[in-house]
């Protein structure tokens, strides 16, 4: 066969790509991971009651602001983890800017408070419960973030496993906040923190199992 003819064959066989394919996968996802999050949080804990009140102060937006951007940086992550061979690079940078931002304010409001305040802005009301049931909320979310990351051809599956945990989890803190009365950035760089590692961790340790290709 000649060279021509050759490359004749090859390209009457070539199929166009869908280049979407994976971020539909990511989107729909993330859809359907947090609307089970939101049912979940629906019934178990319920919408606090002065939702629509609280939605009107900047502090309520920083809060959600806070898993909104964590989720950003580990969507930046899981895109560069997933190619083989492509390092996280800045995407945990933006994963870790967040929390330093959440960090400084919380030091921020504990500086200016009465030192018999302190711990109570830091404990708040649900310091017990609030890392749990933002694990609990993970729940529907983290299949949907394996599923969606198994489309990808990750090689570091610890990594990539880390990453799929912690946007599931911001998701569900995200979902979250539309119940949780703590209102102190000083609460949220704790629990809120702990509640989005505890998944994480738990994807580092199930990646090997789970994303193996």
């Amino acid at each position: 066969m000649k060279t021509d003819e050759l490359i004749t064959l090859l390209s009457n066989q070539v199929t166009r790509v869908d280049r979407t394919v994976v971020s539909r996968r990511f989107v729909q996802a993330l859809l359907l991971g947090a609307a089970g999050s939101l049912v979940l949080m629906s019934i178990v804990f319920g919408v606090r009651h002065d939702l629509g009140i609280v939605a009107r102060t900047g502090i309520f937006w920083a809060k959600l602001a806070f898993p909104l951007a964590i989720g950003i940086g580990a969507m930046l992550a899981v895109d560069r983890i997933g190619r083989p061979g492509a390092r996280a690079g800045y995407s945990w940078m933006i994963v870790a800017l967040p929390f330093a931002a959440v960090w400084i304010a919380g030091w921020l409001v504990l500086d200016r408070a009465d030192s018999t305040a302190r711990w109570a802005l830091v404990l708040g009301h649900t310091w017990r419960t609030c890392p749990f049931n933002i694990l609990l909320l993970s729940i529907p979310t983290f299949p949907a973030a394996i599923w969606a990351m198994r489309s990808l051809a990750p090689t570091r599956l610890r990594l990539a496993g880390a990453a799929a945990g912690l946007l599931a989890s911001s998701v569900a803190t995200i979902v979250y906040c539309l119940h949780c009365p703590e209102m102190s950035p000083a609460f949220w760089g704790v629990w809120y923190a702990m509640g989005m590692v505890m998944p994480a961790l738990i994807g580092a340790w199930l990646g090997p199992r789970l994303l193996r290709w």
